[in-house]
């Protein structure tokens, strides 16, 4: 649905994003992630046709939008950070406005403006004057001027920002539904958000995708834990010969309760192409080979905030090693 190639766009002296590229799969929804300055709403407004790349290509559903701009526009709904709402308009004037201007036609237009307002249940509040609303309301009228002309991707900067826990469970709930019928692409700095509704995580820092993967696969690693009743100098001999296996460190168990007095625990770390499925079974066949007992073997399980905290601090020390 949508390709992102090498992008990049620099202010001045100042690197904004840096080569960067990924893709998103109809149906995903994607949470873009990164500190405050990290590059995210810059790679929002190029990826919305709203701010010309200084080099790189988008392409939505294989059509380039700097060929065809026009077109891709059609095709995407945006919500900005700070989407420029007229106060003295009702609720209804300015969706119809915004109808106008995507030039949706008058026979399917009111058609439309009732969808958006039914999906962003805000039927009661079409009167209703926008300077008059609370800020869930304005973000519910964002994301309906958004969903004009049903758009095919979606693409949502800081949806949640100055919500309420009410208001932002709500406004997760409607992403949620909307990915039924529509790819979305959001941004924030909140890890609870990404880990709340996304299927895929992208991390930016500095500009630089430093992460690029699913939350599932994200969250567990290249690391496992291995309990069983080898000595440190046969587990050294037998699993770390294993292929796919990086090092092997005994774990301090000291204040830990184990199944057996001689049991040891060893972390595992694996390769960087290895995979958790296929290298666990060769650990336990070891270990059985071995005529030893295997009492234990799971993955290492992190947060999105310690994977975050990885990413971005090994970035910030690579820029400066360089």
């Amino acid at each position: 649905m949508l390709e992102v190639s090498v992008l990049s766009r620099n202010y001045g002296p100042v690197c904004a994003v840096s080569d960067t590229s990924f893709s998103v799969e109809q149906g995903e929804i994607v949470g873009l992630l990164g500190h405050n300055g990290a590059g995210k709403t810059t790679i929002m407004r190029m990826l919305s046709g709203s701010l010309e790349p200084d080099q790189g290509r988008v392409r939505v559903a294989g059509i380039d939008l700097a060929e065809r701009p026009g077109l891709v526009q059609a095709s995407i709904g945006y919500l900005p950070e700070n989407l420029p709402l007229y106060p003295e308009m009702s609720v209804l004037d300015y969706l119809e406005y915004i109808a106008q201007i995507k030039q949706i036609p008058v026979p399917q237009r009111y058609r439309e403006l009732a969808r958006v307002l039914r999906a962003t249940d805000i039927v009661d509040k079409a009167e209703t004057i926008i300077a008059t609303l609370s800020r869930g309301y304005r973000q519910r009228v964002g994301v309906a001027q958004a969903l004009l002309g049903k758009p095919s991707l979606l693409i949502l900067d800081e949806p949640t920002n100055g919500l309420d826990p009410t208001q932002t469970g709500h406004m997760r709930s409607l992403i949620r539904e909307l990915a039924q019928s529509a790819t979305v692409l959001l941004s924030t700095h909140i890890m609870q958000e990404v880990d709340a509704i996304c299927h895929r995580v992208l991390i930016l820092s500095a500009g630089r995708l430093v992460v690029d993967e699913r939350l599932t696969e994200l969250q567990y690693g290249h690391q496992l834990v291995l309990t069983t009743d080898m000595t440190p100098a046969q587990a050294r001999k037998k699993l770390r010969s294993c292929p796919g296996v990086h090092s092997l460190m005994k774990i301090d168990t000291s204040k830990d309760r184990l199944p057996a007095e001689n049991a040891h625990s060893y972390r595992i770390d694996l390769e960087k192409t290895a995979e958790l499925f296929v290298v666990s079974p060769r650990l336990s066949q070891a270990v059985i080979e071995a005529g030893a007992a295997l009492y234990s073997l799971h993955p290492v399980q992190r947060d999105l905030e310690t994977v975050f905290r990885e990413a971005v601090d090994g970035s910030v020390e690579a820029q400066h090693a360089a």
